[in-house]
């Protein structure tokens, strides 16, 4: 790694803290990835609309009003003129981020996309680990339950099987009534 790339390396944490949940798609806004690529918003935007075509939706998608005010409350800006925005921002997906890497030609755009790629590959990663893990915590819990339901019916024969001893103990203790034959006496 050359000492330019050393330079501009970014930490992780500063990536993913720009990610957001969008559509149930992860994204980082428009004015996030400027910052990133130290540029301006508008020079990324004008980048993406001159290439229309490499931005599909499944790529990079406008917030709709709505989506917005959801987003202005998960980050507690409540201004619209603090936040600097005219209109809603433009959400990349990690394919439309990755596509930006064409479209934008510098040399920190480049560094910045494939840091941020492994970002968003490390955390696919992580997921999959964790859905591992809930999985097998279901299978645990769900063998939990059955050990449960097997315990509580032991139990329940234990009951039974006391309750039975009981009854035949107090049938023995019982005083007999009736007729004694004298040499029982």
């Amino acid at each position: 790694m050359g000492k330019t790339e050393y330079q501009l390396m970014i930490p992780e944490e500063a990536v993913i803290s720009k990610i957001y949940l969008i559509r149930g798609k992860k994204v980082i806004l428009d004015r996030d990835l400027a910052e990133l690529y130290d540029v301006e918003t508008r020079i990324l935007n004008q980048a993406v609309k001159r290439n229309p075509r490499r931005f599909p939706e499944d790529f990079m998608f406008q917030l709709t009003s709505e989506e917005l005010e959801n987003w202005k409350s998960q980050i507690v800006i409540s201004k619209r003129v603090k936040m600097g925005l005219r209109k809603p921002p433009l959400a990349f997906t990690e394919q439309g981020v990755a596509m930006l890497s064409s479209v934008l030609n510098s040399d920190r755009a480049i560094i910045v996309n494939v840091q941020i790629i492994r970002v968003f590959t490390k955390m696919r990663e992580l997921l999959q680990t964790h859905g591992e893990i809930l999985r097998k915590l279901e299978e645990i819990e769900r063998k939990d339950i059955e050990q449960d339901k097997k315990i509580l019916l032991i139990f329940e024969y234990l009951k039974q099987l006391e309750k039975t001893k009981q009854q035949q103990l107090d049938q023995d203790n019982r005083k007999q009534i009736g007729f004694k034959s004298p040499d029982k006496q």
